[in-house]
């Protein structure tokens, strides 16, 4: 799991080092993450979709933003 996690996090960051600014990209995709996550939390009761929130989801709401969000959703799916 470790290292699927430090593969993501490297694929990540050589995307974001693309742009002019890499710094600003990494951390407005991981708000954006967070905020997705926070906004399913939230809305769960209306919804009923849920979502743990745990290290795990967390992590994968920061490193890979509102893609990694939806992943989450779709996940349990398949």
């Amino acid at each position: 799991m470790l290292v699927l996690g430090g593969i993501c996090l490297v694929a990540v960051a050589r995307a974001a080092g693309v742009g002019a600014h890499p710094v600003r990209s990494v951390l407005a995709g991981a708000v954006c993450g967070v905020a997705g996550l926070a906004a399913v939390a939230l809305l769960a009761p209306y919804t009923g979709v849920t979502l743990p929130l745990n290290p795990f989801t967390g992590f994968v709401a920061a490193v890979l933003g509102l893609p990694g969000v939806i992943l989450l959703l779709v996940l349990p799916l398949i």
